[in-house]
């Protein structure tokens, strides 16, 4: 181990790695269900969705052991949120230009994926990506961390926690800040729910900020697990809740799961199915115009979480490079090859990753623990869907919180670095991507420089990066 992953040089144990890796898995073991949902249209049960499950898994695991040894960082990487959500709708258009069936629209859209696997892979191996990660300005890449930090406290107040309720016939979530905590009073909130509904979220509220604290409280006595700590807190708490006082048992699921990897679904579904020939229907210009808008948001979240958690951790020198992101960078490019070989959208690395890097994960001993568990869902998948949604959003608002501290090494009487900077911080949550959310920094930081008269201190690659997003922003196709 000490060969491999240099814990000692990293000031890590293998026990901490271990736990990180743990800390990490539970914070995004969502996705395993999550992803072949959304792919899928929640078609839970078919061929289809089988088969995507099936590669959620194995990807995700390729990915991370990429990153393990390749590049020995605590990185995780799954399917996208936001990319695959983009992809569904790419499926869904396809189908409707075409006429093809959503199982062969799907095979279709996956080629997208395989194209911009291959070309990160060329780039990251000619440093090009590399580059493009130097080319964004200091002040903006200090402000990568903190805008990750709101994005990941708004996952953990917001999105992360949908009820489904009676209200409003099941047909779309209740959230945490929006409808509890932005609810006119108590009853409001309660007659639009229903009374399970809102005893469901009043459990959910309670258990969340109990995890919070019991973090925090772990944390300032320097216990290393404290977000793992909390996290089980509670898990534990939400699963008595439920049977205590909701009158449901929180472990129903497992009794009638099937813990049989249905391999021969993703065989027949998506396994190595590239449709060429359906996909060329919607015309060389649409794919193209496709592939691309997947690679700019696929390189600027990957880029983003990278440097975002890696100044976090430390691991950045005092320009802000991070050592081995060429190898990172391809570690992720990996994982999206695998995932389009396997049936599944754009593999990327998860801001997720920062829950385990917060328990001390240091080196590729923690991607590869986590990596190992995501394989592991293949066949105990049933196990990681009971964890609670209110036990992540416990870990992701409490390292949302400690990101936020990134804001003490950003100039704050520089409006060159702080406009941008700002946009950043409330440019993630809202959009919900952190590509988008650079992009929309570069171009502020190059218009302030350009009219404040010192156009020459941008490079020509962050002019060139800067248009590209005001052409993916403004240029309708």
């Amino acid at each position: 181990m000490e060969k491999i992953f240099k814990l000692k040089e990293n000031g890590t144990t293998v026990r901490t790695e271990l736990l990180a890796g743990l800390t990490t898995f539970m914070t995004m073991a969502y996705i395993v269900a999550l992803n072949p949902n959304l792919l899928t249209n929640f078609d839970v049960g078919s061929a289809l969705w089988n088969g995507v499950f099936l590669s959620t898994c194995i990807a995700s695991a390729v990915g991370m052991f990429c990153m393990a040894f390749l590049a020995n960082k605590p990185f995780a990487m799954a399917p996208g949120m936001g990319l695959n959500s983009f992809f569904a709708v790419v499926v869904a258009n396809i189908a409707g230009l075409t006429g093809l069936s959503y199982v062969a629209s799907f095979q279709a859209a996956l080629v997208i994926i395989l194209v911009e696997g291959i070309l990160f892979c060329i780039l990251s191996v000619l440093n090009v990506r590399e580059k493009i990660v130097d080319a964004i300005p200091l002040g903006i890449r200090l402000g990568i961390s903190p805008a990750i930090g709101m994005m990941l406290m708004n996952i953990g107040l917001g999105s992360n926690v949908g009820i489904y309720a009676e209200g409003n016939g099941f047909s779309a979530p209740f959230y945490v800040m929006r409808d509890f905590f932005g609810a006119l009073t108590p009853s409001v909130i309660k007659t639009n729910m229903g009374d399970a509904g809102y005893n469901t979220m009043i459990l959910t509220v309670i258990t969340m900020f109990i995890g919070l604290f019991v973090i925090v409280a772990m944390a300032k006595k320097g216990v290393k697990a404290s977000v793992l700590i909390g996290m089980l807190v509670s898990s534990i708490i939400y699963w008595a809740g439920q049977a205590l006082f909701l009158g449901t048992n929180p472990f129903a699921s497992l009794s009638g799961a099937s813990f049989i990897p249905p391999f021969a679904d993703m065989m027949e579904t998506t396994f190595f199915k590239f449709n060429f020939s359906g996909l060329m229907e919607i015309g060389w210009f649409t794919v193209t115009t496709l592939v691309i808008t997947f690679c700019i948001i696929d390189m600027f979240d990957t880029i983003g979480t990278l440097v975002g958690t890696a100044s976090r951790a430390g691991m950045v020198d005092e320009n802000g490079n991070m050592p081995n992101m060429k190898e990172a960078l391809l570690s992720d490019a990996i994982g999206t090859v695998a995932g389009a070989c396997t049936g599944t959208s754009t593999v990327t690395t998860f801001v997720e990753s920062a829950s385990g890097v917060e328990a001390g994960g240091r080196t590729g001993l923690t991607a590869l623990t986590t990596g190992v568990l995501f394989f592991a869902c293949i066949f105990i998948a049933p196990v990681a869907a009971i964890i609670p949604a209110a036990a992540t959003s416990a870990a992701l608002i409490y390292v949302g919180v400690l990101m936020l501290m990134g804001l003490k090494n950003v100039d704050f009487d520089d409006m060159d670095q702080m406009v941008p900077v700002a946009l950043m911080l409330i440019g993630m949550p809202v959009s919900g991507s952190i590509g988008h959310a650079i992009g929309l920094g570069l171009i502020a930081y190059t218009i302030i420089k350009v009219c404040g008269g010192k156009f020459k201190e941008v490079s020509g690659l962050t002019y060139g990066i800067s248009l590209l997003f005001l052409v993916k922003f403004f240029l309708a196709v």
